[in-house]
């Protein structure tokens, strides 16, 4: 199948691929919060993507799929990134893909342009997913949070004696 020795391509060279994603991601105005994420973090997220593609693409199930970027949004939701900017980053990150296989794949035959086709139609179907759970995971983080930062207050008005310990307790059942 054509379309693994594109895939292959791209595992190949994910080193190179996300250390230039990495600095796009972080020079960014659109990503700009990235900025406070280590630049060894954000290598290591894109290398994941990049140098796993083939098992992403042909061997992780929904399930998985969902799992992973589900995680990835709840953890960049709790660092403080914004959806938007989430977002654009891995909108980033499958822009930053295609540009390179346009520079180091060459369609000569038709076969070849249909083994392209095929594989522009697998990233996108996997990118479409990526947002989607990552959203949902996005999502969830930040409706868990203003609990957590509520139960903290109550907790902290209890210990200083603005509140009876038993207001704290019933106030949290009614969360």
């Amino acid at each position: 199948m054509l379309a693994m020795k594109l895939v292959r391509l791209i595992e190949r060279h994910s080193d190179t691929l996300s250390a230039k994603l990495a600095e796009q991601i972080r020079s960014s105005d659109r990503t700009s919060e990235f900025r406070n994420i280590p630049l060894a973090d954000l290598r290591l997220a894109a290398t994941d993507v990049y140098r796993n593609l083939g098992e992403w693409l042909l061997q992780k199930t929904e399930g998985e799929i969902s799992g992973r970027f589900h995680a990835i949004g709840a953890r960049r939701a709790a660092e403080g990134i914004s959806l938007h900017q989430w977002v654009w980053a891995l909108t980033l990150t499958r822009d930053h893909l295609w540009r390179f296989l346009r520079q180091e794949a060459f369609a000569d035959s038709i076969f070849e342009l249909h083994a392209e086709l095929e594989l522009h139609h697998l990233l996108s179907q996997f990118f479409d997913r990526a947002i989607y759970y990552g959203i949902l995971g996005y999502e969830e983080e930040q409706q868990r949070r203003p609990k957590d930062d509520l139960a903290k207050a109550k907790e902290w008005a209890v210990s200083v004696g603005l509140l009876p310990p038993s207001s704290a307790s019933h106030s949290e059942r009614d969360l």
